[in-house]
């Protein structure tokens, strides 16, 4: 079961994934944490920026190191070993990300993360560059924001408390410790721990599942499983090149799941999500019939009159078999506007009316 907590620190917020075991790490300079990460944008995809899977190795740091990123060290205290958590980080955690990143991405590629940097504080060589070399940290410097850490800690070596070499263990205490460092954990693997091919093979067993809970009006249950299996999707179209065919295989599955997202945000009253969803939807896809009648369905419910009646006379020219839908959600629409007139001209005559005698 997840649980969210807030850390003693402001900006912080703790989702735990997967418990671990033991207590709590008591920390003293040198001790290293040696985990998986993914980094992710706080967007209705949750776009993937960073993923040490990806990378194929796992990352260290080292406390009390000076590493760029601080609040990592701060996260990781808080963990267990073998515990999964995900933590929300405001900008103020967030604003060294892309030189952090910048780093690590070149150390994968066999590269030298310094290479080129002046000596300089971190920040005075963000300065000194207009381009990371990598299109989406240069994104992130350009306009900094909050993002998602997950993390999966394997180990803590030099933590007061534990036996820092493994020849001092016993046979079974290697065994486990050697299962936490190589061995996936035992938890209900999230999709950032999946492989593509799981990605791919999760999509319609999360699209049947939103399915079966919409039949049972569990809106926001429902909804849940439809991002999720959107996220799924969106990872593994980063992967490709955007409009080509397999690009468009993968958009042909996103389509009906927004769709699916936005009908169950209907149904919970959250129609500004919808508006901003189906917009960008048929900014892709300026041809979708069922977008607009959903954007449109959101309109009506906001008071956006023109808007709403735009929407829906488009549905009715690109799809005329959703004629008589449109019709009736006009009829109702006009019914709503004049009511609430009546109750605006009543309120000011009302507010404005000089009190009798006056």
């Amino acid at each position: 079961m997840e649980e969210t907590y807030l850390l003693n620190v402001e900006g912080v917020k703790k989702k735990i994934l997967h418990g671990g075991q033991g207590e709590l790490p008591k920390l003293q300079d040198g001790s290293k944490f040696t985990f998986h990460f993914q980094t992710l944008k706080d967007n209705f995809e949750r776009t993937v920026i960073d993923d040490s899977r990806e990378a194929g190795m796992p990352m260290e740091i080292i406390v009390g190191k000076m590493f760029k990123l601080e609040i990592w060290e701060t996260l990781l205290s808080s963990m267990r070993i073998g515990e999964v958590a995900e933590f929300w980080c405001d900008i103020t955690h967030t604003g060294m990300y892309a030189l952090v990143s910048r780093g690590m991405r070149r150390i994968s590629e066999g590269r030298d993360p310094l290479e080129g940097q002046k000596h300089r504080c971190g920040m005075g060589n963000m300065f000194d560059y207009h381009s990371t070399g990598y299109a989406d940290l240069d994104e992130l410097q350009r306009t900094p924001q909050p993002l998602i850490f997950v993390m999966e800690l394997f180990r803590v070596r030099g933590m007061e408390g534990w036996l820092p070499e493994q020849e001092q263990l016993g046979q079974a205490a290697q065994l486990l410790l050697s299962m936490q460092v190589e061995e996936p954990s035992a938890y209900k693997r999230d999709t950032w721990a999946m492989n593509n091919e799981e990605k791919l093979a999760a999509v319609p067993v999360l699209h049947s599942e939103g399915n079966r809970l919409v039949l049972r009006r569990e809106f926001a249950q429902a909804a849940a499983k439809y991002q999720e299996a959107v996220i799924c999707l969106r990872n593994l179209q980063a992967k490709e090149k955007p409009w080509e065919d397999d690009w468009l295989k993968l958009e042909s599955l996103v389509t009906p799941l927004v769709l699916n997202y936005c009908q169950c945000q209907l149904e919970l009253g959250e129609y500004y999500e919808v508006l901003e969803h189906t917009t960008e939807l048929l900014q892709k896809h300026n041809d979708n019939a069922k977008a607009y009648f959903k954007r449109a369905k959101a309109h009506a419910a906001v008071w956006n009159e023109r808007e709403a009646r735009e929407d829906f006379m488009r549905v009715a020219h690109l799809d005329p078999s959703m004629a008589a839908a449109v019709k009736k959600e006009l009829k109702q629409l006009g019914e709503r506007m004049r009511k609430k007139h009546v109750e605006d001209r009543k309120r000011y005559k009302g507010l404005f009316q000089s009190p009798q005698g006056q």
